[in-house]
């Protein structure tokens, strides 16, 4: 401790300036119910750093989460179980938030607390991470802007809430409300890949038919860059192992 003469004023650093305390108070959302059910789609095994990375991850203060596994079963069907036990159960149903983490993304210990701050605005924010491999593409999908409606990979814009018209799954916070309505199209979750004559192709991944069905009702959807997420390739499918894209 530097020497110093002290004057008795103890009322404290959040204390000083009120209004940037409140505004950080508003922005980090932490005085409202931000109940959440993390759900994890595994084959069974997860990597340790992975783990490592989730142990690591803050959850807000004296406020509930829980985790659900869904072992072994088809990524889309685990979500669609998930979900269905959730909205069951006459606790978790009553919860807000619904964070889904695959098991090979790995978050900041931060992120979580990041993606409540746009739940105001959208319903669904996620991380940012990539495909794996060299040639690695953003899993921030389509702009709201282009019509007709795509999922191309965007540029990322840097350090915001990046709207969207949709995301990977790997680490997204849902609003538990958009399972609830009855005009969103069931199954939520769906791998599809389909040829209808007189129509055309038709493909998307579990993820993209959600966000295709959901966006259609006006739900909204943003990555927040800030939120910066490992791909872990613990085997080395598209390169070396244990490699983080």
């Amino acid at each position: 401790m530097k020497p110093q003469i002290v004057f008795q004023d103890f009322g404290g650093k959040h204390n000083f300036d009120t209004k940037k305390t409140e505004d950080r108070l508003k922005q980090a959302r932490t005085y409202e119910d931000l109940s959440t059910i993390c759900i994890v789609p595994t084959r069974g095994v997860i990597p340790a750093k992975v783990v490592q990375s989730w142990w690591g991850m803050m959850s807000p203060m004296n406020q509930k989460f829980t985790r659900i596994f869904m072992i072994g079963m088809e990524v889309g069907e685990a979500y669609n179980q998930a979900i269905e036990a959730i909205l069951s159960n006459p606790e978790l149903s009553k919860w807000k938030y619904v964070l889904t983490m695959e098991e090979d993304n790995c978050p900041p210990p931060d992120g979580l607390l990041r993606l409540y701050e746009g739940m105001k605005e959208y319903d669904v924010v996620g991380g940012l991470y990539w495909t794996k491999g060299e040639g690695g593409q953003p899993m921030i999908y389509g702009s709201p802007s282009t019509f007709p409606k795509d999922f191309v990979p965007q540029l990322p814009k840097s350090e915001c809430l990046h709207e969207c018209n949709g995301l990977g799954m790997g680490f997204n916070l849902f609003k538990l409300s958009i399972f609830k309505d009855k005009k969103l199209q069931k199954p939520w979750f769906k791998t599809v890949q389909e040829y209808t004559p007189g129509i055309g192709t038709s493909a998307f991944t579990q993820d993209l038919y959600f966000y295709n069905n959901a966006g259609a009702l006006g739900y909204k959807f943003a990555c927040d860059t800030r939120v910066k997420v490992g791909h872990y390739d613990y085997e080395g499918k598209f390169g070396m192992p244990d490699m983080m894209w």
